[in-house]
Protein backbone atom coordinates (compact mmCIF):
# COMPACT_ATOMS: atom_id res chain seq x y z
CA UNK A 1 0.00 0.00 0.00
CA UNK A 2 2.76 2.44 0.93
CA UNK A 3 4.60 1.62 -2.29
CA UNK A 4 1.47 2.66 -4.21
CA UNK A 5 1.35 5.97 -2.34
CA UNK A 6 5.00 6.59 -3.23
CA UNK A 7 4.25 5.59 -6.81
CA UNK A 8 1.40 8.12 -7.01
CA UNK A 9 3.66 10.90 -5.74
CA UNK A 10 6.30 9.94 -8.32
CA UNK A 11 3.64 9.71 -11.04
CA UNK A 12 2.67 13.32 -10.33
CA UNK A 13 6.19 14.41 -11.28
CA UNK A 14 6.15 12.31 -14.48
CA UNK A 15 2.76 13.67 -15.56
CA UNK A 16 3.91 17.24 -14.96
CA UNK A 17 7.06 16.59 -16.99
CA UNK A 18 5.07 15.16 -19.88
CA UNK A 19 2.70 18.08 -19.67
CA UNK A 20 5.54 20.61 -19.96
CA UNK A 21 6.92 18.79 -23.00
CA UNK A 22 3.51 18.77 -24.68
CA UNK A 23 2.81 22.42 -23.87
CA UNK A 24 6.27 23.23 -25.23
CA UNK A 25 5.37 21.46 -28.48
CA UNK A 26 2.16 23.48 -28.78
CA UNK A 27 4.13 26.64 -28.02
CA UNK A 28 6.67 25.73 -30.69
CA UNK A 29 3.84 25.28 -33.21
CA UNK A 30 2.46 28.73 -32.48
CA UNK A 31 5.97 30.18 -32.44
CA UNK A 32 6.64 28.73 -35.89
CA UNK A 33 3.44 30.30 -37.18
CA UNK A 34 3.40 33.66 -35.41
CA UNK A 35 6.94 34.18 -34.15
CA UNK A 36 9.00 33.18 -31.10
CA UNK A 37 7.30 35.66 -28.76
CA UNK A 38 4.03 33.80 -29.17
CA UNK A 39 5.65 30.60 -27.90
CA UNK A 40 6.74 32.27 -24.67
CA UNK A 41 3.33 33.84 -24.15
CA UNK A 42 1.64 30.46 -24.61
CA UNK A 43 3.98 28.76 -22.15
CA UNK A 44 3.39 31.40 -19.49
CA UNK A 45 -0.38 31.36 -19.98
CA UNK A 46 -0.43 27.55 -19.90
CA UNK A 47 1.61 27.33 -16.70
CA UNK A 48 -0.41 30.02 -14.91
CA UNK A 49 -3.70 28.47 -15.93
CA UNK A 50 -2.45 25.03 -14.91
CA UNK A 51 -1.50 26.28 -11.45
CA UNK A 52 -4.88 27.99 -11.10
CA UNK A 53 -6.75 24.84 -12.16
CA UNK A 54 -4.70 22.66 -9.80
CA UNK A 55 -5.18 24.80 -6.70
CA UNK A 56 -8.81 25.69 -7.41
CA UNK A 57 -9.72 22.41 -9.13
CA UNK A 58 -11.33 20.92 -6.04
CA UNK A 59 -13.74 23.85 -5.72
CA UNK A 60 -14.37 23.81 -9.46
CA UNK A 61 -15.12 20.08 -9.57
CA UNK A 62 -17.59 20.43 -6.71
CA UNK A 63 -19.20 23.52 -8.20
CA UNK A 64 -19.69 22.17 -11.73
CA UNK A 65 -21.40 19.08 -10.28
CA UNK A 66 -23.74 21.16 -8.11
CA UNK A 67 -22.40 19.78 -4.81
CA UNK A 68 -23.58 21.42 -1.57
CA UNK A 69 -21.48 21.28 1.59
CA UNK A 70 -23.17 19.91 4.71
CA UNK A 71 -22.52 19.82 8.44
CA UNK A 72 -23.31 17.04 10.91
CA UNK A 73 -26.81 18.36 11.69
CA UNK A 74 -27.75 18.27 7.98
CA UNK A 75 -27.21 14.51 7.55
CA UNK A 76 -25.94 12.80 10.74
CA UNK A 77 -25.82 9.36 9.08
CA UNK A 78 -23.49 10.48 6.30
CA UNK A 79 -21.38 12.68 8.58
CA UNK A 80 -20.82 9.95 11.18
CA UNK A 81 -19.88 7.42 8.52
CA UNK A 82 -17.24 9.72 7.04
CA UNK A 83 -15.99 10.68 10.50
CA UNK A 84 -15.64 7.08 11.71
CA UNK A 85 -13.83 5.98 8.53
CA UNK A 86 -11.48 8.97 8.71
CA UNK A 87 -10.53 7.99 12.25
CA UNK A 88 -10.01 4.36 11.19
CA UNK A 89 -7.75 5.46 8.31
CA UNK A 90 -5.88 8.03 10.41
CA UNK A 91 -6.99 10.84 8.08
CA UNK A 92 -8.11 14.41 8.77
CA UNK A 93 -11.87 14.83 8.52
CA UNK A 94 -12.63 15.89 4.92
CA UNK A 95 -15.33 18.35 3.95
CA UNK A 96 -18.61 16.56 3.17
CA UNK A 97 -20.90 17.36 0.25
CA UNK A 98 -24.17 16.08 -1.23
CA UNK A 99 -25.27 16.30 -4.87
CA UNK A 100 -29.00 16.39 -5.57
CA UNK A 101 -29.10 13.63 -8.19
CA UNK A 102 -31.08 10.35 -8.21
CA UNK A 103 -28.18 8.35 -9.66
CA UNK A 104 -26.17 6.48 -6.99
CA UNK A 105 -22.60 7.79 -7.19
CA UNK A 106 -19.84 9.51 -5.21
CA UNK A 107 -16.41 11.07 -5.60
CA UNK A 108 -13.46 12.42 -3.62
CA UNK A 109 -11.39 15.42 -4.57
CA UNK A 110 -8.63 17.67 -3.27
CA UNK A 111 -4.85 18.08 -3.42
CA UNK A 112 -3.96 15.94 -0.41
CA UNK A 113 -5.54 14.54 2.80
CA UNK A 114 -5.37 17.97 4.44
CA UNK A 115 -7.29 19.58 1.57
CA UNK A 116 -9.83 16.89 0.69
CA UNK A 117 -13.58 16.55 0.23
CA UNK A 118 -15.99 13.67 -0.31
CA UNK A 119 -19.30 13.99 -2.10
CA UNK A 120 -22.21 11.58 -2.50
CA UNK A 121 -25.42 11.87 -4.48
CA UNK A 122 -28.83 11.91 -2.87
CA UNK A 123 -29.57 8.77 -4.89
CA UNK A 124 -26.71 6.92 -3.21
CA UNK A 125 -28.02 7.83 0.24
CA UNK A 126 -31.52 6.68 -0.73
CA UNK A 127 -30.70 3.14 -1.91
CA UNK A 128 -27.66 2.10 0.14
CA UNK A 129 -27.91 0.46 3.54
CA UNK A 130 -25.34 1.38 6.19
CA UNK A 131 -22.82 -1.31 5.22
CA UNK A 132 -23.02 -0.40 1.54
CA UNK A 133 -22.69 3.32 2.24
CA UNK A 134 -19.70 2.60 4.45
CA UNK A 135 -18.13 0.55 1.65
CA UNK A 136 -18.52 3.34 -0.91
CA UNK A 137 -17.15 6.00 1.44
CA UNK A 138 -14.25 3.77 2.48
CA UNK A 139 -13.42 3.46 -1.22
CA UNK A 140 -13.47 7.25 -1.64
CA UNK A 141 -11.34 7.80 1.46
CA UNK A 142 -9.00 5.17 0.00
CA UNK A 143 -8.42 7.60 -2.87
CA UNK A 144 -7.56 10.26 -0.30
CA UNK A 145 -5.26 7.96 1.67
CA UNK A 146 -3.44 6.74 -1.44
CA UNK A 147 -2.97 10.29 -2.78
CA UNK A 148 -5.02 9.37 -5.86
CA UNK A 149 -6.86 12.65 -5.48
CA UNK A 150 -3.64 14.58 -6.15
CA UNK A 151 -3.03 12.69 -9.39
CA UNK A 152 -6.68 13.12 -10.40
CA UNK A 153 -6.56 16.84 -9.67
CA UNK A 154 -3.40 17.21 -11.73
CA UNK A 155 -5.01 15.32 -14.62
CA UNK A 156 -8.05 17.60 -14.33
CA UNK A 157 -5.83 20.70 -14.47
CA UNK A 158 -3.82 19.44 -17.43
CA UNK A 159 -6.92 18.47 -19.38
CA UNK A 160 -8.31 21.97 -18.84
CA UNK A 161 -5.10 23.63 -20.02
CA UNK A 162 -4.77 21.41 -23.08
CA UNK A 163 -8.40 22.03 -24.08
CA UNK A 164 -7.86 25.78 -23.67
CA UNK A 165 -4.70 25.80 -25.79
CA UNK A 166 -6.26 23.56 -28.46
CA UNK A 167 -9.12 26.03 -28.84
CA UNK A 168 -6.63 28.90 -28.84
CA UNK A 169 -4.60 27.31 -31.65
CA UNK A 170 -7.68 26.53 -33.74
CA UNK A 171 -9.07 30.06 -33.49
CA UNK A 172 -5.77 31.80 -34.23
CA UNK A 173 -5.00 29.45 -37.09
CA UNK A 174 -8.43 29.96 -38.61
CA UNK A 175 -8.14 33.76 -38.55
CA UNK A 176 -4.55 33.65 -39.79
CA UNK A 177 -5.49 31.34 -42.65
CA UNK A 178 -8.39 33.62 -43.60
CA UNK A 179 -5.98 36.54 -43.86
CA UNK A 180 -3.60 34.44 -45.95
CA UNK A 181 -6.39 33.49 -48.34
CA UNK A 182 -7.36 37.14 -48.74
CA UNK A 183 -3.73 37.97 -49.49
CA UNK A 184 -3.42 34.94 -51.80
CA UNK A 185 -0.65 33.61 -49.59
CA UNK A 186 -2.07 30.09 -49.40
CA UNK A 187 -3.19 29.30 -45.89
CA UNK A 188 -4.48 25.79 -46.52
CA UNK A 189 -1.57 23.82 -45.00
CA UNK A 190 -1.49 26.15 -42.02
CA UNK A 191 -5.19 25.66 -41.38
CA UNK A 192 -4.83 21.86 -41.61
CA UNK A 193 -1.92 21.89 -39.17
CA UNK A 194 -3.88 23.96 -36.68
CA UNK A 195 -6.94 21.73 -36.96
CA UNK A 196 -4.79 18.62 -36.47
CA UNK A 197 -3.22 20.08 -33.33
CA UNK A 198 -6.63 21.09 -31.96
CA UNK A 199 -7.96 17.54 -32.49
CA UNK A 200 -4.93 15.66 -31.15
CA UNK A 201 -4.50 17.78 -28.03
CA UNK A 202 -7.80 16.79 -26.30
CA UNK A 203 -7.15 13.13 -27.18
CA UNK A 204 -3.83 13.35 -25.37
CA UNK A 205 -5.61 14.93 -22.40
CA UNK A 206 -7.98 11.92 -22.35
CA UNK A 207 -5.03 9.53 -22.42
CA UNK A 208 -3.52 11.37 -19.45
CA UNK A 209 -6.69 10.69 -17.48
CA UNK A 210 -6.83 7.04 -18.58
CA UNK A 211 -3.19 6.44 -17.70
CA UNK A 212 -3.84 7.09 -14.02
CA UNK A 213 -7.43 6.05 -13.51
CA UNK A 214 -8.38 2.36 -13.83
CA UNK A 215 -5.66 0.95 -11.57
CA UNK A 216 -6.58 3.53 -8.94
CA UNK A 217 -10.15 2.22 -8.79
CA UNK A 218 -9.04 -1.34 -8.05
CA UNK A 219 -6.59 -0.10 -5.43
CA UNK A 220 -9.24 2.09 -3.75
CA UNK A 221 -11.64 -0.89 -3.70
CA UNK A 222 -8.97 -2.96 -1.92
CA UNK A 223 -8.13 -0.13 0.47
CA UNK A 224 -11.79 0.41 1.34
CA UNK A 225 -12.39 -3.29 1.90
CA UNK A 226 -9.39 -3.50 4.22
CA UNK A 227 -10.64 -0.49 6.18
CA UNK A 228 -14.15 -1.85 6.75
CA UNK A 229 -13.01 -5.51 6.88
CA UNK A 230 -16.22 -6.27 5.00
CA UNK A 231 -15.64 -6.49 1.21
CA UNK A 232 -19.22 -7.68 0.71
CA UNK A 233 -20.58 -4.27 1.68
CA UNK A 234 -18.71 -2.59 -1.17
CA UNK A 235 -19.53 -5.46 -3.55
CA UNK A 236 -23.26 -5.10 -2.78
CA UNK A 237 -23.02 -1.36 -3.38
CA UNK A 238 -21.47 -2.01 -6.78
CA UNK A 239 -24.27 -4.49 -7.60
CA UNK A 240 -26.90 -1.87 -6.83
CA UNK A 241 -25.11 0.71 -8.94
CA UNK A 242 -24.84 -1.85 -11.73
CA UNK A 243 -28.62 -2.35 -11.56
CA UNK A 244 -29.58 1.33 -11.27
CA UNK A 245 -26.75 2.89 -13.30
CA UNK A 246 -24.49 5.68 -12.08
CA UNK A 247 -25.10 8.14 -14.94
CA UNK A 248 -25.81 11.63 -13.64
CA UNK A 249 -28.42 14.02 -14.96
CA UNK A 250 -25.75 16.69 -15.36
CA UNK A 251 -22.99 15.26 -17.55
CA UNK A 252 -19.42 16.52 -17.20
CA UNK A 253 -16.63 14.65 -18.96
CA UNK A 254 -13.87 16.73 -17.33
CA UNK A 255 -14.69 15.34 -13.86
CA UNK A 256 -15.91 11.87 -14.87
CA UNK A 257 -12.69 10.19 -13.69
CA UNK A 258 -13.31 11.42 -10.13
CA UNK A 259 -16.44 9.33 -9.61
CA UNK A 260 -17.00 5.98 -7.89
CA UNK A 261 -18.77 4.63 -11.00
CA UNK A 262 -18.95 5.91 -14.56
CA UNK A 263 -21.23 8.99 -14.40
CA UNK A 264 -21.66 9.31 -18.18
CA UNK A 265 -24.52 7.97 -20.28
CA UNK A 266 -24.41 5.88 -23.43
CA UNK A 267 -22.40 3.02 -24.86
CA UNK A 268 -20.75 4.84 -27.74
CA UNK A 269 -17.16 4.61 -28.87
CA UNK A 270 -16.31 6.78 -25.85
CA UNK A 271 -16.76 3.67 -23.72
CA UNK A 272 -13.50 2.43 -25.18
CA UNK A 273 -11.84 5.28 -23.31
CA UNK A 274 -13.72 4.73 -20.04
CA UNK A 275 -11.85 5.82 -16.93
CA UNK A 276 -13.59 3.11 -14.89
CA UNK A 277 -13.00 -0.67 -14.93
CA UNK A 278 -16.04 -2.94 -15.45
CA UNK A 279 -18.25 -3.23 -12.37
CA UNK A 280 -18.39 -7.02 -12.75
CA UNK A 281 -14.59 -7.23 -12.56
CA UNK A 282 -14.51 -5.04 -9.47
CA UNK A 283 -17.10 -7.25 -7.77
CA UNK A 284 -15.16 -10.40 -8.68
CA UNK A 285 -11.99 -9.04 -7.09
CA UNK A 286 -13.85 -8.07 -3.92
CA UNK A 287 -15.45 -11.52 -3.70
CA UNK A 288 -11.99 -13.04 -4.00
CA UNK A 289 -10.85 -10.87 -1.08
CA UNK A 290 -13.90 -12.02 0.89
CA UNK A 291 -13.06 -15.66 0.18
CA UNK A 292 -9.53 -15.27 1.50
CA UNK A 293 -10.60 -13.17 4.49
Amino acid sequence: MYSEITSNKRKTVFIMGGFLVFIGALGWLLGAIYGDNTMYVVLVIGLLYGLFAYYSGSRLSLAVNGAQEIQKRDNPRLWRTVENLSIADGLPMPRVFIMNDPAPNAFATGRDPNHSAVCVTSGLLDIMDDNELEGVLAHELGHVKNYDIRVSMLAFALAAVIALLADFILRLTWFRSSDDRENNSGGGPLLLLGIAAAIVAPLIATLIQLSESRKREYLADATGALTTRYPEGLANALRKIGDHGGALRKQNTATAHFFFANPLRGHSISSLFSTHPPIAERIARLEQMNTHA
